[in-house]
């Protein structure tokens, strides 16, 4: 998978990924209950989607919900934030959530694994 995803980096060159999402895959951290990381080609079909349903927004998708239409992505204009998306919402009620960045939104998924149990 981390072979994939590094392939992204370059598909996606003027965003730059943070390392700690590439550590987090290369450690195979990719299933937090409800929130897993998705695939190369799940991140590329998400992402034409998410290009179509909010043209205003330059979302880069990375993981998604297994209970819901949620998704975490970056957004080109606003550096290593992540927004949890809520796709097919109407354009204008799609977003749900902010993180500051991967980390807080990564200890975000893991504490709701945790209190899952």
């Amino acid at each position: 998978m981390l072979e994939d995803m590094l392939s992204l980096k370059r598909a996606f060159s003027k965003f730059s990924y943070p390392k700690l999402y590439f550590k987090v895959i290369e450690l195979n951290l990719v299933n937090y209950g409800y929130w897993y990381l998705m695939n190369k080609d799940q991140v590329l079909t998400r992402k034409s989607g998410l290009l179509e349903r909010y043209p205003s927004r330059n979302l880069i998708p990375f993981a998604r919900r297994d209970d819901n239409d949620d998704i975490a992505c970056f957004e080109l204009a606003h550096g290593k934030k992540v927004f949890i998306v809520h796709d097919f919402a109407s354009e204008g009620w799609e977003r749900r959530q902010e993180f500051d960045s991967f980390w807080t939104w990564f200890i975000s998924a893991i504490n709701e694994l945790t209190e899952t149990e």
